[in-house]
């Protein structure tokens, strides 16, 4: 199991947050009846298909990223610690599951349940709420993760392009005093004591 940084943790309570905002719309529209609920299916159908493939396609987009950022921080000269890569291995996890649950939910939305007539009405306000409460979900999700894949990339910006060499992410080795130096100073006292 993966420890979560602050980082993460701002990251996932960012989606939590954005979730229940958009979930508490639900709330606010109150109680409606199974017709109501019909109709506020038809007319909100399309915008949750939208939904579901803008999802969809940013989850497949973030995973191909992922490749990007992984490229870019093994060819750092710095040693990056087991962290940043537990960190990038749960944003692809968390990446992976909101794509396959778009996806699911995509296709769940596409069985016309509004033309079929042996669904009882009362029905209908269930499905509408239960649509609403997981394109929320996904929605605040999908935060989530562009919230913890902009952490990891400001990390490597400033460990790669910056030049910060005391970054909690650069992996630290003891020297022969028994110091903790990073990788770039190891190397740099090696180069010295050789003739």
């Amino acid at each position: 199991m993966v420890q979560l940084t602050q980082y993460n943790k701002r990251a996932l309570y960012g989606g939590i947050i954005s979730a229940l905002i958009m979930g508490l719309g639900a709330y606010f529209l109150g109680n409606i009846s199974g017709y109501e609920a019909k109709i506020l299916i038809k007319s909100s159908l399309p915008g949750i298909n939208t939904l579901c493939n803008t999802i969809a396609l940013a989850s497949a987009t973030i995973l191909a990223l992922l490749l990007t950022l992984l490229s870019l921080s093994s060819s750092t000269e710095s040693k990056l610690t087991k962290e940043h890569y537990q960190h990038v291995l749960l944003i692809a996890k968390i990446d992976t599951t909101i794509f396959i649950l778009a996806i699911i939910l995509f296709q769940l939305l596409n069985i016309p349940i509004t033309e079929a007539d042996n669904v009882p009405s009362s029905w209908y306000a269930t499905i509408y709420y239960i649509s609403l409460a997981l394109s929320s979900l996904l929605s605040g999700g999908l935060i989530s993760v562009v919230l913890m894949l902009f952490n990891a990339v400001s990390s490597i910006i400033k460990i790669v392009g910056l030049g910060i060499t005391d970054h909690p992410l650069i992996s630290k080795d003891e020297d022969a005093d028994g110091n903790k130096v990073n990788a770039d100073t190891k190397n740099i006292n090696s180069d010295k004591k050789q003739p």
